[in-house]
């Protein structure tokens, strides 16, 4: 049995690199459960990157990475507040194939770590989860979000929808 270890901290604008890295990474791995495309990703230059990591600095967001003891960077998440009535949004949420499992602990030690970041902007954090992501619906079902009924477009393809969660804090 292998014991994982990992680091929790939020990004800089120093860790574009792994920033960039990791946002390929999670793209390539499921295409559908992010605000992009890999060709936009792609594109992107330095400074965009750069302004990425700095979400982790940034007032009313978050932006977390983990990282195990090798220096891979193996999952992250973030939150930002959009408007006052959504409150906190939790987004780019991913972990590694090989890091997932509540085994593990990953997936739950980052989420705890935006849960804490979240009461300080409401009392409830909202995601949006695309339709056909049943993985990530039931990771979320199972930490304790619950679909509200609502959905939005799927900003990459219009007929698909992103189904709105919530989680009260």
């Amino acid at each position: 049995m292998s014991t994982y270890a990992f680091l929790i901290r939020p990004t800089t604008d120093a860790d574009w690199r792994e920033v960039r890295d990791l946002r390929l990474e999670m793209i390539r791995d499921t295409p559908t459960a992010f605000a992009e495309s890999l060709e936009e990703a792609l594109s992107h230059d330095e400074a965009k990157w750069r302004m990425r990591g700095r979400r982790g600095e940034s007032a009313h967001s978050i932006a977390i990475a983990a990282i195990a003891e090798s220096g891979r960077w193996v999952g992250t998440m973030a939150g930002l507040v959009v408007d006052q009535d959504t409150g906190p949004l939790l987004v780019g949420v991913y972990v590694a194939p090989d890091f997932r499992g509540s085994k593990l602990g990953l997936t739950d030690a980052l989420l705890a770590a935006v849960e804490e970041w979240a009461r300080t902007e409401g009392d409830q954090l909202t995601l949006h989860v695309h339709e056909e992501n049943s993985r990530a619906r039931k990771a979320y079902e199972r930490r304790g979000f619950v679909a509200t009924g609502h959905t939005v477009p799927y900003n990459l393809d219009s007929s698909k929808n992103e189904l709105e969660m919530v989680k009260k804090l």
